[in-house]
């Protein structure tokens, strides 16, 4: 239990500058006390004591901002940045190394039964205001940007953003964790881009042709 709770610590200086000192961190990172008390909640949830795992669910929403459903499977070195208005459903995995910030929603697309939220894969990074919806997949070593609504599944070592989420960047090397928020590129900007040419290029075509039909 230390050694978890030693590495929670740890992954807190690793990803946040802010972090100054481990009496800081534990007592005032609202994200490190969610995982917490999620790892007391799963514990009874499978335990079968449903009640009472859902009621420390919702002490710790009320305390830290950040909601997480007692059956949701978290693996290690999971660090939530800023959590105010996170939302974690309860058939949602996640893997190892995985980082989530604030507003990010992993939930479902209805009332089905069953496996109904989101996979996350180790080494993912899901960004501010995301919303990762239904039984699908995020692949390891993959980013979702800020803002974006995921609704299909994204292969390992991409990057996905906008309204629905579209794949930009897909190399097939680890993606490193330093997301640039404010700096990805938007599919939907560069095909205006791209039509905007193409008009340009029409209406000089049309311009040619009435000079041709005026010079006879």
């Amino acid at each position: 239990m230390f050694k978890r709770i030693n590495e929670d610590i740890k992954v807190v200086f690793e990803q946040d500058p802010a972090a100054r000192s481990r009496f800081e961190v534990v007592l005032t990172y609202s994200g490190l006390h969610a995982i917490w008390a999620h790892r007391i909640a799963h514990a009874l949830y499978k335990g079968k004591f449903f009640f009472l795992a859902r009621l420390i669910s919702q002490i710790s929403r009320f305390f830290t901002g950040i909601e997480i459903h007692p059956g949701a499977k978290i693996g290690r070195c999971f660090f939530i940045d800023h959590g105010s208005g996170v939302v974690i459903g309860e058939t949602c995995e996640i893997g190892d190394n995985v980082t989530i910030y604030q507003g990010v929603t992993l939930g479902g697309t209805g009332k089905e039964k069953g496996k109904r939220h989101p996979t996350i894969k180790d080494n993912a990074l899901i960004a501010t205001g995301a919303k990762v919806l239904g039984s699908i997949t995020i692949g390891e070593n993959s980013k979702i940007g800020a803002g974006s609504v995921v609704l299909k599944d994204v292969p390992d070592n991409s990057t996905v953003v906008g309204i629905p989420g579209r794949i930009v960047v897909r190399d097939g090397v680890r993606v490193n964790h330093k997301l640039d928020h404010h700096n990805l590129p938007d599919p939907v900007e560069d095909r205006c881009a791209a039509m905007e040419k193409k008009i340009q290029k029409l209406q000089q075509e049309l311009d040619e042709w009435k000079k041709k039909e005026d010079a006879k």
